[in-house]
């Protein structure tokens, strides 16, 4: 009795279908020539359009879903990977993204080798943003994630292109990492599959970004840590120029309206030693000398006799009091 082994069914498949692989070259074009409506979010993706005799042979292999391929271009020695989006193009010919055909070095009516190929799923991806552009977008994570969705794979050294209020932008992959599986061995890839699958997204600093110099430290003064405004005043009073009445020219100098209180600088530096604290400067109070002489001051200026308008009544009533002077000394 023969014994039975696990690559008897793998063996016995390929007597069955011995044309698993799919390989066939056609002549690419962008998207953007192709006729029909008009497909701009097409052009902002990495699905491609296939024959429909491609989808014929497909269909009679036996392939892993969804349709990822490998596409080469042999003369210039460059490849990347796309989905498929339809299969309604003519036949012989495959319409690519405009970004996919610049990363290959295709131009319209080139030849490219188009074959199926089986990516891990991407745990990890790090990008560039190829102009400091990007950084204006008020949210870019939520922007590329919806943008990620016209997307079946990311290769490394592509750059892609997405479109966002009406502006392109350019965005290369420097690095893609597939999710470890211990029970499947994959050929090594620089390319990812990126459906259904959580992707962990890290951001280089765009192309020709600079960082902004850091600003000179300024010693801190007393006047920060209480927290005073000592902002110099450049307000001009009296603006305008004034006139002689003798007619001469006016010298800079002559008139007090602007006042410079701005060449007055904050208070330096309070260095205090550990373990004092600072509650403000020490109010000295006026000395009794001080006081004594300016009230004598305010008497000297109140100083001197009343009068009254009321004369006559002053005089009858000093009247009796005269007489009563006289009847008094007589009786004596």
């Amino acid at each position: 009795m023969m014994a039975y082994g696990p690559y008897d069914d793998f063996e016995y498949g390929m007597q069955q279908n011995p044309n698993r692989g799919f390989s066939e070259t056609y002549r690419c074009y962008s998207v953007a020539m192709m006729p029909g409506n008009e497909r701009p979010i097409a052009n902002f993706g990495g699905k491609i359009f296939l024959p429909p005799s491609a989808l014929a042979k497909l269909a009679s292999l036996n392939i892993s879903y969804p349709m990822l391929f490998e596409l080469n271009n042999s003369n210039k020695q460059r490849h990347s990977h796309a989905g498929v989006l339809e299969f309604i193009a003519e036949e012989g010919r495959a319409y690519l993204p405009h970004w996919m055909m610049q990363t290959l070095l295709l131009e319209p009516g080139d030849l490219v080798e188009i074959k199926n190929a089986d990516l891990q799923l991407g745990s990890y991806v790090k990008i560039q943003p190829q102009t400091p552009d990007f950084l204006d977008i008020s949210d870019p994570k939520a922007v590329l994630e919806n943008a990620l969705r016209n997307f079946s794979t990311l290769t490394k050294g592509d750059v892609i292109q997405i479109s966002y209020n009406e502006k392109i932008y350019e965005i290369m992959v420097l690095e893609v990492k597939p999710k470890l599986d211990p029970y499947q061995e994959h050929p090594p890839s620089d390319g990812v599959s990126i459906v259904e699958t959580d992707l962990e997204v890290d951001f280089a600093p765009p192309l020709g970004y600079v960082e902004p110099k850091p600003l000179p430290k300024r010693q801190q003064t007393m006047a920060d840590k209480v927290k005073i405004d000592y902002t110099p005043s450049t307000h001009t009073l009296f603006h305008g120029s004034g006139q002689r009445l003798n007619g001469k020219a006016v010298k800079e100098g002559d008139s007090d309206s602007t006042v410079k209180s701005g060449e007055k600088s904050a208070p330096p530096a309070l260095n205090l030693p550990f373990g004092k604290l600072f509650f403000g400067y020490k109010i000295i109070p006026l000395s009794d000398k001080k006081t004594t002489n300016a009230d004598e001051e305010n008497d000297k200026l109140f100083a001197g006799s009343g009068q009254t308008l009321r004369t006559r009544k002053r005089n009858q009533d000093r009247a009796p009091s005269t007489s009563s002077a006289i009847a008094s000394s007589s009786s004596s």
